[in-house]
């Protein structure tokens, strides 16, 4: 058996005690970080062994966690905090379990994204993961588009120091939407920021902790297709170029650049 075991995102107080008897039960312990989780169960008295298992090693670690699940043995993965699998190599050694026929157990727990999501206000009914944007500008920019015309709330994950870089450019696609930044889940210092996005970056000063940022669904109902279309050849018409054309399209309309070169290319047919 494969167990993906939640760990606490914070607060010792949420690791469960069918998390804590798995643990002590199985053969192994899969963790990304070996010294962090390596505190955890010394805190409560697990003594099972230890691999690291991150994006650095996980193919090699991957088959040898295989080839003891194949041999009649239980394997636990945890992450650094929360679910594993969740942002996290655990997905892939899911994916390779299931393919060897292995059975696969969750055992529930902290989850920071959902802990952010129903104290945030915005709305819980439709909602999608996003979890970390690329870390160059311009993939950052392609992967908002993507979301940009979406009316669930949409819930990422973000390092301090990358923040207000983060918030800025987001603004940039979803325009001043609602949003909310939820910091330092279940520990001391928990806080949850609420506001328009602009409002949030004027008042961020040296943001410390693990973020998870929420933003309102998109709204505004999509626009008639002519509307983009005739806005579209106006700007062409008064000398931009078909890419610089396309980005002030969707920026107007709040759509992807993907969605105004396929309705452009459509149109033409």
């Amino acid at each position: 058996m494969l167990y993906l075991c939640a760990t606490p995102i914070g607060n010792l107080e949420d690791m469960t005690f069918r998390a804590i008897r798995i643990l002590r039960e199985v053969n192994l312990i899969a963790a990304e970080d070996t010294r962090r989780t390596r505190k955890l169960l010394t805190h409560f008295e697990i003594h099972t062994p230890l691999i690291r298992f991150d994006e650095n090693c996980k193919e090699i670690v991957a088959e040898k966690i295989l080839s003891r699940l194949l041999a009649g043995e239980s394997v636990a993965v945890v992450s650094d905090a929360g679910l594993p699998a969740i942002s996290d190599p655990g997905a892939e050694l899911v994916r390779l379990a299931i393919d060897a026929g292995i059975k696969i157990c969750p055992i529930p727990g902290a989850n920071a994204a959902l802990s952010a999501l129903i104290c945030s206000g915005l709305d819980t009914s439709k909602f999608l993961f996003a979890g970390f944007a690329p870390k160059t500008k311009k993939n950052r920019r392609e992967f908002f588009e993507k979301f940009s015309t979406f009316e669930e709330t949409i819930i990422f994950y973000e390092a301090p120091h990358r923040l207000k870089n983060f918030l800025e450019e987001l603004a940039e696609v979803f325009g001043d939407r609602e949003a909310v930044l939820a910091r330092e889940l279940t520990k001391i210092h928990e806080e949850f920021l609420r506001g328009k996005i602009s409002e949030l970056i004027k008042n961020l000063d040296e943001p410390r902790g693990e973020f998870v940022v929420l933003i309102e669904g998109n709204k505004n109902s999509p626009p008639p297709e002519g509307n983009f279309l005739e806005f579209y050849q106006k700007l062409l018409e008064q000398g931009l170029d078909k890419k610089d054309a396309m980005r002030e399209t969707a920026k107007k309309f709040n759509m992807s650049r993907r969605e105004i070169y396929n309705k452009v290319i459509g149109y033409r047919l």
